[in-house]
């Protein structure tokens, strides 16, 4: 039912949520940042402790808060209520206007389709929760992905790169670590609103809304090499050999 939805209908309701949130958080409710902010790093160094009876608490004191709050935010209302609605229209226009399934024969046609192989990631995006490559050998395949809480670890000692390879990772909050062996160049783009980075033997202590960039002195020329792009919130990026 849903699925006659357009890409534009989806895309308008979108954009009056982000809108409306927008209001909210600056004209009727600006202390619900510091209430949101506030308790996700709750929710974090909760999960960053959850072996422990005290990481435990702060994390589910985080969730069932920031439930609530995200619940009573007038943006969410609103998606609540344009999906609520938008079902019911659907629901109404199928009923007066079914769909109609044909059987389909196909002519004899002597192109030829093209193979695909549908390749397994070696990350998939995951909201909650660290995630680091195997400890024992794997099959590289590049990685896009996005995070929300947790940290992003990728040891590529463990597996045979090819000559051009990309690690795409936009998160939220969280720590990015990546091991790169000596005989790979490496061209590193980072972008970060509150953290520190480490790449190689540069160190920076404090990165406030910062984007930088390095790369290895033959990446342009040598192979096996790859491509590091990475956004975060809050978090630290760490690049080095081993």
């Amino acid at each position: 039912m849903l699925r006659r939805l357009s890409t534009d209908t989806i895309n308008m309701i979108l954009l009056i949520g982000i809108a409306l949130l927008f209001i909210e958080l600056f004209f009727f409710n600006s202390g619900l940042v510091f209430t949101l902010v506030f308790f996700s790093l709750l929710l974090y160094f909760g999960l960053k402790k959850y072996d422990s009876t005290f990481g435990k608490i702060l994390f589910w004191i985080g969730v069932v808060v920031l439930f609530f709050t995200v619940l009573n935010m007038m943006a969410v209302k609103f998606l609540i209520i344009a999906a609520i609605v938008l079902f019911f229209v659907q629901y109404n226009k199928s009923k007066k206007e079914p769909e109609h399934v044909e059987p389909h024969i196909e002519a004899h046609n002597t192109t030829t389709e093209e193979p695909l192989v549908k390749v397994k990631p070696l990350f998939y995006g995951k909201f909650f929760g660290t995630q680091k490559t195997d400890e024992a050998p794997y099959q590289w395949r590049d990685i896009n992905i996005h995070g929300g809480f947790g940290d992003r670890v990728i040891d590529l000692s463990n597996t045979v790169l090819p000559d051009d390879s990309v690690i795409s990772i936009r998160h939220f909050i969280g720590n990015i670590k990546i091991y790169v062996p000596y005989e790979v160049e490496v061209t590193v783009l980072h972008s970060s609103v509150f953290g520190r980075a480490t790449i190689f033997h540069n160190q920076h202590a404090s990165l406030l809304n910062q984007t930088m960039t390095y790369r290895t002195e033959n990446y342009d020329s040598t192979t096996p090499r790859v491509k590091i792009v990475t956004s975060v919130l809050s978090g630290d990026i760490e690049v080095k050999r081993i």
